[in-house]
């Protein structure tokens, strides 16, 4: 299973922001579904084997994650008002310390980063970390900042952690996902040895 997590630094907490002012009312929420889509997208399909994880710490707050799972989800179109409706719709709902499910594949708990890095076993991209093409292998799970670069507690928080990158220029989040799933998708046809 591969998985994607994107700190959105500003992204709304609620379900109160308006589809039409995803970077204002909703924190840069552009940043986050643009994401999502990388994470999922084909031409004509789905990624069924990829999970993306929004780790929401904007207003008005405590920090939220949304999941999308591939295997499940459904009502999920290739543009950023899709996705940010499942989004809202998600934050609409009441939600505890476990993941209830909103739509089919969209599901929310309250907590953040370090719930999340308690959980799973991520790897952070990152332009200074080791190149993705000659790494030997590369891991399932990746670590996103938004736009914004990761605060000094975060970087606290993933200090040690690995570090990979998909090149030697800062690329938004969504750009990043897709370069990495195309060198993924190399290797697993076995265009690269």
């Amino acid at each position: 299973m591969k998985r994607f997590a994107i700190v959105g630094h500003l992204a709304a907490t609620s379900g109160n922001f308006s589809l039409n002012d995803l970077p204002g009312s909703g924190g840069r929420m552009d940043v986050l579904c643009r994401s999502v889509n990388s994470s999922f997208f084909l031409s004509h399909d789905l990624r069924r084997d990829v999970e993306c994880y929004l780790i929401l710490c904007g207003e008005p707050g405590p920090e939220k994650t949304v999941l999308f799972r591939g295997s499940v989800v459904r009502y999920l179109s290739p543009d950023e008002r899709s996705s940010a409706a499942l989004i809202k719709k998600a934050l609409s709902i009441p939600c505890g310390d476990e993941f209830r499910e909103s739509t089919p594949g969209v599901y929310v708990r309250r907590g953040g980063l370090s719930r999340l890095l308690a959980e799973i076993p991520f790897a952070v991209l990152d332009e200074a970390g080791e190149d993705v093409r000659t790494a030997p292998v590369l891991p399932e799970s990746y670590l996103l900042s938004d736009h914004l670069n990761f605060t000094p507690e975060e970087q606290e928080m993933i200090e040690g952690y690995s570090r990979y990158s998909v090149g030697p220029r800062s690329l938004h989040a969504d750009h990043a996902i897709t370069v990495l799933l195309n060198e993924m998708d190399r290797r697993e046809s076995g265009w690269v040895s």
